[in-house]
């Protein structure tokens, strides 16, 4: 018997987030639509600049002062690598190793993106819910909707 598709999704977010340079956390998001992977991204430095060798937040909270980071959200680097080759995300679902912060939430919003489907809850979700209650795209912890 084969994993159910989103399994297979998760699966493949994790392979992708083992490419993450951030010495804190781990992340992987893969964009797909008709049962056809778009775009992957992983968290980490910017293109070209150097990896961090310390962590700038290393004593902070999880989920506070994200811009002392350097790193590139694994969703932001997913649109971004669509765009980037002239690929149309419009419509199409994101997978994610953690529920999307408010920044990528947004960037989601504006890129078409109809649905996100994430593993762990992470940082303070009062932000994201404010947005999806204007949107209405759907939120799947695992495959169950997070609000309704």
């Amino acid at each position: 018997m084969r994993d159910s598709w989103e399994s297979y999704c998760f699966d493949i977010c994790k392979k992708v987030s083992s490419r993450s340079t951030c010495l804190r956390r781990q992340v992987g998001a893969i964009i797909v639509r008709d049962r056809a992977i778009l775009s992957t991204g992983y968290n980490g430095a910017p293109s070209g600049i150097e990896h961090c060798k310390e962590c700038r937040r290393k004593d902070i909270p999880s989920g506070e002062k994200l811009d002392l980071c350097m790193a590139v959200h694994s969703e932001q680097n997913a649109i971004i690598q669509a765009a980037k080759h002239g690929v149309n995300i419009d419509g199409s679902d994101l997978f994610c190793t953690l529920l999307p912060c408010p920044t990528c939430f947004k960037m989601i919003i504006n890129a078409g993106i109809q649905r996100v489907y994430f593993q762990t809850l992470y940082g303070d979700e009062k932000q994201i819910r404010e947005l999806w209650e204007q949107t209405k795209i759907d939120i799947l912890e695992g495959g169950r909707i997070l609000w309704t």
